[in-house]
């Protein structure tokens, strides 16, 4: 809920520029902090780090929530670093999360429990999206606007500050420390205590990829629909939403569950397209799709296309992702999982880095320019659809599609 809220607050505050270099930062600290969570991933009991992620999450941003509240308002600088953790915490989550899965998790099984975290994850990003509705905007003589569409609620709420979403925020990091805390397991998949110092364990997982080159281009191409997502999630969709489409926070976050809502249709339904179309080709589709998908949002104005289009493109993300998740549990060993997808990972947030210096420049957002930051991304999405093409066959020949 914080993720989505932050932006916005920024926006708000006419601060966009400076969440710009937030943004910036966050991502140029992600460079050494993801070798260093891919190599924590497979060294240490993958429980044990969630139980310690969510803990020490939870009582930061409680306690960030209890200085404004201390404060009467948050600076930007304080809400900012909320965004940083919380990035963080993502890029060892999610690795964890899926090495995790490897582990406890049968082949066979491979693509319905990738579908079925994705179906899940994008479950709470409706809930979190409804709420963030709700509390940056409240309603207006007891009228709530999803959609575009006003619901009446026969009261009316009063929009939240952003230290009172932060509080909200933190009790969900321990409600799921408790949940985390009665997983019982057995692991099928057995992980060798490996020697060595931290750069011995990570050159590791380089020289794995190094030796499996259509792994290491797989695993970089599929990252690009996660690229433009992550772009237009965090930083160009605020733009886009109050330059272009001049419209205010409650579009900002219903986008996100149009978004989730896509994400939540694949997720039931890619696994079943898998048994007609290998997962290589499915992937090199919804990156040319995602392409259009960008192209298009530059090219509107309606509010309809905008959300229709966000829900494709939660098709598309997710569809990667269910799909890069499967190929890379069938390729590489659970030994590796960590530290493989975190140099995969260290691309994908160098690419990252480079588009919002970009991206940050006062030209996109002047007037509704963030356009052309959507142009642009489009046009990644097309070179990495025919360099997929490219070298499509030793991606699936690596594969046993099942």
């Amino acid at each position: 809920m914080s993720m989505i809220a932050i932006p916005w607050y920024f926006a708000q505050k006419e601060m966009l520029s400076y969440f710009g270099f937030v943004y910036i930062v966050t991502n140029i600290i992600v460079l050494f902090w993801m070798p260093i969570s891919g190599s924590i991933v497979d060294k240490y009991d993958r429980k044990k780090i969630f139980l310690v992620l969510t803990i020490i999450v939870g009582c930061t941003i409680g306690a960030v929530s209890y200085l404004g509240y201390s404060l009467g308002e948050l600076p930007p600088l304080i809400v900012a670093s909320v965004f940083m953790i919380t990035f963080l915490n993502y890029n060892i989550h999610y690795p964890c999360l899926y090495a995790f899965v490897q582990e406890i998790t049968e082949g066979k099984y491979y693509s319905k429990i990738s579908s079925l975290l994705e179906v899940v994850g994008q479950f709470t990003t409706v809930i979190a999206g409804a709420f963030a509705t709700l509390l940056l905007e409240g309603t207006q003589d007891g009228f709530l606007v999803i959609f575009g569409q006003q619901i009446y609620l026969g009261f009316n709420i009063d929009a939240w500050q952003i230290h009172e979403i932060f509080l909200l925020d933190s009790s969900t990091y321990f409600v799921a420390f408790v949940i985390i805390a009665f997983i019982k397991y057995k692991p099928i998949l057995e992980r060798k205590v490996e020697s060595g110092n931290l750069i011995k364990r990570l050159n590791v997982g380089i020289r794995y990829l190094k030796q499996n080159k259509s792994i290491l281009w797989f695993g970089i191409l599929s990252y690009t629909v996660f690229l433009a997502l992550l772009l237009e999630a965090f930083y160009l969709g605020v733009s886009y939403v109050s330059n272009h489409l001049q419209e205010s926070g409650d579009v900002y976050s219903n986008s996100k569950m149009a978004y989730a809502f896509g994400a939540i249709f694949i997720g039931f339904t890619l696994r079943f397209v898998f048994k007609y179309i290998s997962i290589p080709m499915a992937v090199m589709l919804m990156t040319l799709l995602m392409g259009i998908i960008y192209m298009t949002l530059a090219f509107s104005q309606s509010l309809l296309i905008f959300f229709c289009m966000m829900f494709f493109a939660g098709m598309m993300n997710a569809g990667t992702r269910i799909a890069r998740m499967t190929y890379l549990f069938k390729n590489v060993p659970n030994q590796y999982f960590g530290r493989v997808g975190s140099v995969l990972f260290f691309a994908n947030v160098i690419f990252r880095v480079l588009l919002l210096l970009l991206f940050t420049l006062p030209f996109f957002q002047e007037s509704n320019n963030i356009i052309y930051a959507f142009i642009i991304l489009s046009s990644i999405l097309f070179i990495a659809t025919l360099l997929m093409a490219k070298h499509y066959k030793t991606f699936d020949l690596s594969l046993s599609n099942e």
